[in-house]
């Protein structure tokens, strides 16, 4: 499918989401040296080739090379929200999956709320959305 300047700018935007959550996944683990645990190794694997995915697809203008990303949005966004409530609610356990660092640590907790796996959880979901308002609009063509 050829893609139009909507969707060409939906998938740009895309891009821009996937980028800064690779950038700031990157920014933390690097830079401020927290170490990632299981669960977010698992969300950056998703994560990560997105910004290759959407940007091939941008720049071929084919929006066929961007459905992939679509599925990877689709666990990824899940996974977040999971690590989320691992973090924020007491009783949610992983049990022994995380070794040696702990899928509970926040990092950050901006506003007393916003933590990695949520800003994890926002990118994903924005992603999603704009995949659904892309089906949409290619139905309506």
């Amino acid at each position: 499918m050829t893609v139009n300047k909507t969707i060409e700018n939906l998938l740009l935007i895309m891009w821009g989401v996937a980028f800064i959550a690779t950038c700031g996944s990157l920014f933390y683990s690097e830079i401020m040296h927290y170490e990632p645990c299981k669960l977010c190794w698992f969300q950056r694997i998703l994560m990560y080739p997105l910004v290759i995915i959407l940007g091939t697809a941008i720049a071929k203008k084919n929006l066929h090379m961007a459905w992939p990303g679509f599925i990877l949005s689709l666990i990824g966004a899940p996974l977040a929200l999971y690590h989320y409530i691992v973090q924020k609610v007491e009783s949610a356990s992983t049990g022994d999956f995380c070794g040696q660092v702990s899928c509970t640590a926040e990092y950050v907790n901006y506003f007393g709320f916003v933590t990695i796996p949520f800003m994890s959880f926002v990118a994903f979901t924005a992603i999603l959305i704009m995949y659904m308002v892309i089906l949409v609009k290619g139905k309506e063509r």
